[in-house]
């Protein structure tokens, strides 16, 4: 295996690194001056590099087309294309939201046939066992945009919405790095797609779906018998998708096991018997959307705001418009939501802070509501991650 300089000094690359025995180069836009690590790799300074002196590049994923030591690169590659002839049979799932969960559920199902799961789920490719029969592996839109030779097997793109345009500039630009697997696939492997997308031309079998029903339908899946709703039913039918078309197999029971992570719709009754749900994942347009159908059939006071990086969140207000609910604003957009609430008419309550809207919707609401977090926005104004959302939101429900 060809030793690569190796951009930025993250998980992804120092875990290549560290498969090679160390004593690799890495440029790295935090390093001020040159250093040696403790695996003797060497690490410097992004404008020390020299494309002239190396070989071969292998950049961390979230490095944009526009950071200058991509630009300068000749001979750059993505992780999954340096591991592309180790990898064994591969299933790869995108998509905006859900891909974490459906690649857990996937594994899961797959978990006796020696499956493992890897990539943006947080174990980089040169941590898992080539000897695996099958790698699951969520795929970012990043790497897939920097992967030219490495190629699933089968692939589940979830449904998308324009997301991290500041990295690929345009939404055509980030809807065609999510099909770029496509154009790399051969014929006889399976891609299921989300329907009116600009497909290029592929040699897979693309099958396009645009619903539950459809799923349900195609791969003659019982729905009735998973205990998953919404955008989790998706998720479900396309892992249990997987296993129909590669074993003929429906594991209901096995699929009904999986337990879902904390923050995805995560859902506590509090000492009064009133039910308060943790989406703090929802960090994004799509995954707020999602939570509210899931729970539609209730009145929703809706906790919502955070840093959303101006994404435009006219469909969830025009979703918001056809539900009964009732927001309470938090974060650095809260301005922005009051105006979107007051241009389609939706009641709202300006909290500024996560533990005020708790304490405001726990002296208004009733015993068949839903009090739903999910903000639609990153944390980073006022929490360090969406997982410290959470727990000061359980914290707070708790103290009430």
């Amino acid at each position: 295996m060809n030793r690569p300089t190796l951009f930025g000094y993250g998980l992804t690359t120092k875990a290549i690194a560290k498969k090679l025995g160390g004593e690799c180069i890495f440029f790295d836009d935090k390093a001020e001056k040159p250093y040696t690590d403790e695996d003797n790799n060497k690490i410097f300074p992004s404008h020390l590099f020299d494309p002239n002196e190396s070989q071969l590049e292998v950049t961390t994923p979230s490095f944009p087309p526009s950071h200058p030591l991509v630009k300068a690169a000749q001979n750059l590659i993505s992780e999954y294309d340096f591991f592309a002839k180790e990898m064994p049979f591969s299933i790869w799932i995108s998509g905006t939201n859900g891909k974490t969960t459906t690649t857990q559920m996937l594994t899961h199902l797959l978990e006796r046939r020696g499956a493992i799961s890897g990539g943006n789920i947080g174990t980089p490719l040169a941590e898992l066992d080539t000897n695996a029969p099958i790698w699951v592996l969520e795929s970012s839109s990043f790497t897939l945009h920097h992967t030219n030779v490495a190629s699933p097997n089968i692939y589940l793109l979830l449904p998308i919405t324009p997301d991290h345009l500041d990295w690929h500039g345009t939404p055509e630009q980030y809807e065609a790095d999510k099909l770029k697997p496509l154009l790399t696939m051969k014929e006889g492997e399976m891609a299921l797609i989300p329907k009116g997308l600009n497909l290029p031309e592929t040699n897979a079998f693309v099958v396009e779906y645009d619903s539950a029903e459809f799923l349900e339908n195609y791969f003659d899946i019982d729905s009735s018998k998973i205990n998953f709703k919404a955008a989790f039913l998706e998720d479900a039918l396309l892992a249990l998708a997987v296993t129909k078309t590669l074993f003929d197999e429906l594991d209901y029971d096995t699929i009904n096991s999986f337990k879902l992570d904390n923050h995805r719709q995560e859902e506590r009754i509090d000492s009064l018997g009133r039910l308060w749900v943790n989406d703090s994942k929802a960090t994004n347009l799509d995954a707020t959307i999602q939570a509210v159908k899931g729970y539609s059939d209730r009145f929703i006071r809706l906790i919502i705001g955070g840093k959303d990086k101006g994404a435009d969140l006219t469909p969830l207000f025009e979703l918001l418009e056809e539900k009964k609910v009732h927001l309470y604003t938090i974060g650095i957009n809260s301005e922005r939501l009051a105006n979107l609430s007051n241009k389609h008419n939706i009641n709202f309550t300006a909290c500024e802070t996560l533990e005020n809207a708790v304490k405001t919707i726990a002296n208004e609401r009733t015993q068949n509501d839903v009090a739903l977090l999910s903000p639609a926005a990153a944390s980073q104004d006022q929490f360090t991650s969406y997982k410290h959302r959470g727990d000061e939101f359980f914290r707070f429900v708790k103290n009430i």
